[in-house]
Formats: structure tokens, sequence, C-alpha cells
């Protein structure tokens, strides 16, 4: 599994003319999913972002988390994190699961996200999605499951 994960003040999900997912401060989540990720590596990825501590304390280090500022998450599938762009022009996404496989390994990253306490939001899985935010800081980390 792959995640790039963006502190934000605001970030919100159209699809259509419809916002399905919208946050205040918070997290956004762009989540890619690989063939051969599994329910261990979902849980132990939502763990590590739930636990990060990339906002600020009131000396203004990065030394809180998502719950310890009452943040929101709102995640969004997206398949091009497994983009292969090293031959040719056309990238190759042959590195990302098929949604099969990716879309139950989605929904469950949401679900141990709430159950750790946070309020989730969600982009629509395989749609065509219009994504806002406003970055804070600019904080922006990918991280990769072991």
């Amino acid at each position: 599994m792959r995640a790039v994960i963006q502190r934000v003040s605001r970030a919100s999900v159209v699809v259509d003319t419809d916002v399905v997912g919208e946050i205040e401060n918070g997290l956004l989540i762009l989540l890619g999913v690989g063939p051969t990720d599994t329910s261990a590596q979902t849980r132990w990825l939502a763990e590590k972002i739930a636990g990060l501590r990339i906002f600020s304390d009131v000396d203004g280090k990065m030394n809180l988390s998502l719950s310890d500022v009452s943040g929101a998450a709102l995640v969004v599938s997206q398949f091009t994190l497994y983009g292969n762009c090293r031959k040719g022009r056309r990238p190759s996404f042959v590195g990302a699961a098929h949604p099969d496989v990716a879309e139950p390994l989605y929904e469950e990253f949401c679900l141990v996200l709430s159950s750790l306490g946070l309020a989730v939001e969600r982009g629509r899985f395989g749609a065509d999605m219009k994504v806002s935010l406003c970055n804070d800081g600019p904080v922006t980390l990918v991280i990769d499951t072991p």
C-alpha cells in the first residue's frame, strides 16, 4: 500500500456536481493499493497515519497527531500512485491492484481509521473525482507499507 498524506486546513471531493466528502482541519489521504497488499498492511498503515505527529503544538513543533488536534481524514482511492513512468510517455499501472482487490482494502482502511476514533470522509472508489485542498504547511508525506 502507498499513501500520500497532506496536512490540510480544508479538503473536499466532488463527483459530477455532488460533494461526496469534505473536511476542515486534518489529513487528505490519497491511497493506492498494490496487488499483494493484505489486511495486516491496511491496519499497519492506518495506525501509522493516525499516530503521526505532524500537527503543531503550542511551541510550533510538529508534535501532535490527528486525534490530538481532533482532526478528520478524507480518504481518496488513487491507483495512479502505482503508475510507472520509467519507459515511454504513457504510465503503466500494472503495479496497481485490480479493483476487486483494491476496493475492499480501501474500505477496510477507512473502517480501521474510524475504529481508531477518527472522523473519516471518503471519495468515491473508481469515480472521476475533483479533489480540492488547502495544504497546511505545506506538509506532504509518502508512506509505503513494509
